[in-house]
């Protein structure tokens, strides 16, 4: 997949959290939106997800084949995690990850019970969600997203909450599980985008 950013500006009220933005984007890579709390990195991603609209400017995803998707389309192509991402509570994991992969496949050779073995939480399979601690949610959060087979991987500060044993298992997950993506994750902290080798800085489109 591509995805073109031409000229994406976004305002708030009267202020403008960043301007004309143009950027390119192509499966096999993995890029990284950079920037301190507040410098618009994350809105850039939801726009980019077609999850928000831009105030001026477009976002134009073209399939290999050459089809142009429509904005409202880009999910079906699309994993995404963020931490204040809702999941549903009164599920058990178990439940959750029916319903979430129920939409989407998982990646090949995968399915529930792998999954739950990958997030480390085969103790907490019939827990409800709402008894999870924070980190516990981060993986959850993760796995739904990393372990859907879709070509589009949109990670915003994926290692929020997560303990020294979580960052780990993240960073393996990108290792592992992200060969022929298109990976861009909005961070400000290296441990979530060492691997990115293109990076734009949100901040110098103000």
């Amino acid at each position: 997949m591509h995805i073109s950013l031409q000229a994406v500006s976004k305002r708030f009220l009267k202020n403008w959290i960043f301007k004309n933005v143009s950027s390119e984007f192509s499966s096999g890579n993995a890029y990284a939106l950079l920037g301190q709390n507040g410098s618009g990195k994350s809105t850039l991603l939801r726009i980019i997800a077609g999850m928000q609209s831009a105030t001026a400017g477009k976002v134009v995803c073209t399939l290999d084949n050459g089809q142009v998707l429509e904005p409202n389309q880009i999910f079906k192509h699309l994993s995404f995690s963020a931490p204040g991402q809702e999941i549903i509570d009164e599920l058990t994991l178990s439940e959750f990850l029916d319903f979430h992969f129920s939409f989407k496949p998982y990646l090949p050779g995968l399915n529930k019970q792998k999954v739950i073995e990958l997030t480390g939480l085969s103790h907490s399979t019939n827990k409800s969600i709402g008894d999870f601690s924070s980190g516990m949610k981060q993986r959850v959060k993760l796995a739904q997203a990393f372990f859907s087979d879709t070509p589009l991987l949109f990670l915003d500060e994926p290692c929020t909450n997560l303990d020294q044993a979580g960052v780990d298992q993240y960073q393996s997950w990108i290792e592992q599980y992200t060969a022929n993506r298109l990976v861009i994750v909005a961070s400000n902290d290296i441990r979530e985008y060492f691997f990115c080798k293109e990076q734009l800085k949100v901040e110098d489109y103000r």
